[in-house]
C-alpha cells in the first residue's frame, strides 16, 4: 500500500539534509490502471530497473514493484512504449520530524517542466494528520494536490507524451 500526498512545488527546499539523489527515466505502458517502467539511478550508487502497477486512488493506493532487468527495461521502453520516456531528478530530504520529503524536477528544460513534492506515510491517519508548519514548510507546501483529478504522473504523461 502507497500512502502518499503530493504538492506542486517551486524548486529545491532551502536548509534540509539531503539524504539522496536519483536520476530517473520512466514511461507508461498503461495509465489506467497503472502499469510503468522506471529505470533509478541512485548518485553514487547503482542503478536498477522496476516494472510498476498501481491501483486508481488519490491518499492510498495498492503499489506493486518488481525489479526488471535493463535489456527488458529496454524493449518495453522501444518496442512497447516507443515514446520519449519522461526525465525526472529526485532530491529527498530529512525532515526534523523524521519524515522524508522527496521533490521532483520533472523533464527539466523541457516546455511542460514542472516541480513535485510528496510525502509517504506509513498510515492513512498519519497522512491525514501531518502539518507542513512544525517543520517549517508552510509556504513551500501550500499547493497541495493530493488526488485531485490531473495531476498524477500517469496524466503528465497523457498531456505530453499522447
Amino acid at each position: 500500500m502507497e500512502i502518499e500526498r503530493k504538492w506542486m512545488v517551486e524548486g529545491w527546499p532551502d536548509g534540509l539534509p539531503l539524504v539522496e539523489e536519483f536520476r530517473m527515466r520512466q514511461g507508461y505502458i498503461s495509465v489506467q490502471p497503472t502499469v510503468r517502467i522506471r529505470e533509478e539511478a541512485k548518485t553514487g550508487g547503482p542503478t536498477r530497473y522496476i516494472l510498476c502497477f498501481k491501483s486508481a486512488g488519490g491518499l492510498a493506493r495498492e503499489e506493486i514493484e518488481q525489479p526488471i532487468e535493463k535489456k527488458l527495461f529496454d524493449q518495453l521502453a522501444a518496442r512497447i512504449i516507443a515514446k520519449p520516456l519522461i526525465e525526472k531528478l529526485r532530491r529527498t530530504y530529512l525532515l526534523p520530524d523524521g519524515c522524508h520529503l522527496e521533490v521532483n524536477h520533472v523533464d527539466a528544460g523541457q516546455p511542460g517542466a514542472f516541480w513535485y513534492a510528496e510525502i509517504e506515510y506509513p498510515t492513512v491517519t498519519a497522512a491525514r494528520q501531518w502539518d507542513p508548519a512544525p517543520c517549517g514548510l508552510s509556504g513551500y507546501l501550500s499547493d497541495e494536490v493530493t488526488g485531485q483529478p490531473g495531476q498524477s504522473m500517469g496524466a503528465y504523461w497523457e498531456r505530453t507524451r499522447t
